[in-house]
């Protein structure tokens, strides 16, 4: 882009994502455009004139945690431009997987993520593209915002640009079911970017159950687990209250297992921080800062989950904000 036709907006500092409602596949798939949903971590990139910096939904600098992605400044050259899009590990089998990630999210010293960026590679997945070379794209459609993406010819070994299928929902979340992936997302191809808002502008469609539950203590173990925790107890907020949503006992390997421990051991406390209904009298509880993922089978009628497995810790959501995911019915629906 010459002088001549360059914008005049200026690029932002920080930007919190635009977030998806839980619902199904809406009747009319004309109007909506259908990505696969990353298992992964959202992350928002700032590449301005070479220079590089990643941040995650609530904020936080994920420069240093994740540096094979900067190269994607250097590929942009001179070019300013704020990117959305979600940090994903592999599998063996070529699947995006959120335990896979799991050893590069908690890292904490510099030896450490050059080592796990040897065994642990990840994949900037880009879905959308908020601000170039002086003009925010805010206000314009995704569909727009997508063809201005896909024409900066983005890709490389440690980021990418993957289609998407404008009115063929059904068919890629029968792809993604086939594959074992978690489902899909859907977007109205008209709807702007609205930062740190959900709507039902944008849709996420499962194909399993999965929730985020604040951790609020524990049940210590026994047998081989003697000495440490057995089951997490969980919960989400509903009215600024902690409702107790069951227990957690599968999904954890050894080093799962160690790393939880070592977090909730200083956090512990004498009461217990859930409202309303309570877990068993000999829980061990804690300050409910810590946010994992679970998957889970369906929410019994008394609001527990049923048949949850941990699927890992997340540092990127404010555990005030995690409430119950419900599906909702699509905007057509109503």
């Amino acid at each position: 882009m010459d002088a001549s036709t360059a914008g005049t907006d200026p690029m932002p500092r920080s930007l919190t994502p635009m977030a998806a409602t839980p619902s199904v596949l809406p009747a009319d798939e004309s109007g909506w455009g259908f990505e696969i949903k990353w298992d992964g971590v959202r992350a928002v990139a700032f590449c301005d004139r070479g220079a590089f910096r990643l941040t995650g939904r609530t904020g936080s600098d994920f420069t240093k945690r994740y540096p094979e992605v900067g190269g994607l400044a250097e590929q942009l050259g001179s070019r300013r431009a704020v990117l959305d899009g979600e940090i994903v590990a592999f599998d063996d089998d070529g699947r995006p997987s959120f335990q896979r990630l799991q050893p590069r999210i908690h890292v904490s010293s510099d030896a450490d993520v050059r080592e796990r960026q040897r065994t642990i590679p990840v994949v900037y997945v880009m879905f959308d593209l908020l601000y170039d070379d002086g003009r925010s794209l805010l206000a314009l459609g995704y569909e727009d915002r997508r063809r201005e993406l896909e024409a900066l010819g983005l890709g490389g070994p440690h980021w990418q640009v993957p289609a998407y299928h404008p009115g063929e929902g059904r068919a890629l979340l029968e792809a993604t079911r086939t594959r074992g992936l978690e489902g899909i997302i859907a977007k109205r191809l008209a709807s702007r970017y609205r930062p740190g808002k959900r709507t039902r502008d944008w849709l996420k469609i499962k194909n399993v159950r999965r929730q985020e539950v604040v951790i609020g203590g524990w049940v210590a173990g026994k047998g081989r687990l003697s000495g440490g925790f057995g089951a997490l107890l969980v919960g989400y907020y509903d009215d600024g209250q902690l409702r107790y949503a069951g227990k957690v006992g599968t999904g954890f390997d050894r080093a799962a297992r160690d790393q939880l421990q070592a977090a909730l051991d200083p956090l512990r406390r004498a009461d217990s921080p859930f409202a309303g209904r309570q877990p068993q009298s000999d829980a061990v509880f804690v300050e409910p800062r810590l946010v994992c993922e679970v998957e889970f089978a369906e929410w019994t009628s008394s609001g527990t989950l049923r048949h949850p497995s941990y699927e890992g810790l997340r540092d990127d959501k404010d555990p005030t904000e995690v409430v119950r995911e419900d599906p909702q019915p699509p905007p057509d629906a109503e």
